[in-house]
């Protein structure tokens, strides 16, 4: 991924807010942690143009990396509408990973078609400590899948989610980082003094939540 399709990916998150910064009145995370920022890729689906630029970039992104991929893979739910774009888009068959196993019927965690030592790429739309991921890919690869890589749109780039990474086998690529983010935000007037306070997240999550106001 260059450079400048990352700025174009991040610039794209922040103009439709999928990407929100407020470092002056932090979020607070379903963890209780408090942030700067706050992703919701979801968004992504009601802009056709912007959709369109992603999907097309994480179809990119998967052709380069992974080009013997013979199913697309989305983690429950918000990897789901962009994994069946890029499936389309790549005429490869897809399925998706439940966060849980149905409780009735087969009582399976995959819906969809999934072949022993098929190669598989999961999408998932952004990436934080990587469990979520992590997990539908250990369920593709106890169902006989091989996952040879996940890809991402946005990855806030954390110490602890490129520790969890560097404990399995799986390959990780994304769109667009957290620094990268910031350095495209930084550039509009009213966020600018605040480059140094959303670097020192980045840098110390919690000790910077528990410094906030």
């Amino acid at each position: 991924m260059t450079n400048n399709i990352s700025s174009q990916v991040a610039k794209a998150l922040l103009d439709i807010e999928a990407v929100s910064l407020k470092p002056a009145d932090p979020y607070i995370w379903s963890s209780g942690l408090k942030a700067p920022i706050y992703c919701d890729n979801r968004l992504i689906m009601s802009f056709p143009e912007v959709r369109t630029f992603i999907e097309n970039e994480l179809a990119h992104l998967i052709q380069e990396n992974y080009p013997e991929v013979e199913v697309i893979a989305g983690t429950a739910t918000a990897g789901i509408p962009h994994a069946a774009i890029v499936a389309d888009k790549l005429g490869l068959p897809m399925i998706y990973v439940r966060s849980s196993n149905k409780d009735h019927g087969k009582n399976s965690a995959i819906e969809g078609s999934l072949q022993k030592k098929q190669k598989v790429v999961m999408i998932e739309d952004l990436i934080s400590t990587g469990g979520s991921v992590i997990e539908a890919a250990d369920k593709v690869t106890a169902a006989g899948g091989e996952v040879i890589g996940c890809a991402a749109i946005f990855s806030y780039l954390l110490d602890e989610g490129r520790a969890a990474f560097a404990e399995q086998t799986y390959d990780l690529q994304t769109l667009t980082t957290y620094p990268e983010l910031i350095e495209v935000a930084v550039q509009e007037e009213e966020l600018l003094p605040f480059k140094e306070t959303l670097t020192d997240w980045y840098k110390d999550p919690v000790k910077w939540s528990q410094e906030a106001n």
